[in-house]
């Protein structure tokens, strides 16, 4: 059997992390893809990542940003405090990609906004943090 999901689409809102008791990383956001027809609008979805995704999300998405997402769909069901039954349907994010650059004034996702400094392929030294652009032409 396949439970496979690929979308590609917007953050509608910063994402959320949080640690479960047992000390994993979460993150939770939504996701709005346009339809085939955009006069019809968009799609929301609910995507968490868990582990290294959730911390990447964290780290660097905000709301706005182009997003991969490619996971798997899950469905949950549960009792709210007042004792009435809920479900939801969701997306496990296994691999969370940025597609566009962050806005100037988003301030980078997270704000922990590193970049590699893996050296470039002439051979030479690594370029300095403030000279990396990973989106540059090379």
């Amino acid at each position: 059997m396949v439970n496979r999901v690929v979308l590609i689409g917007r953050l509608t809102r910063d994402p959320e992390i949080r640690t479960t008791t047992t000390g994993a990383k979460v993150a939770e956001f939504s996701l709005a893809v346009d339809k085939r027809n955009k006069d019809e609008g968009a799609n929301f979805f609910r995507i968490k990542a868990w582990g290294n995704q959730a911390e990447y999300v964290s780290n660097y998405l905000t709301k706005g940003r182009l997003v991969a997402i490619d996971g798997r769909l899950d469905w949950r069901k549960w009792q709210d405090k007042e004792g009435q039954n809920r479900e939801t349907i969701e997306i496990v994010a296994e691999s969370v990609q940025g597609l566009d650059r962050p806005r100037d004034d988003a301030g980078g996702g997270g704000g922990n906004y590193a970049p590699a400094t893996a050296a470039v392929s002439t051979g030479g030294a690594a370029p300095a943090v403030d000279e990396y652009d990973p989106f540059a032409d090379e």
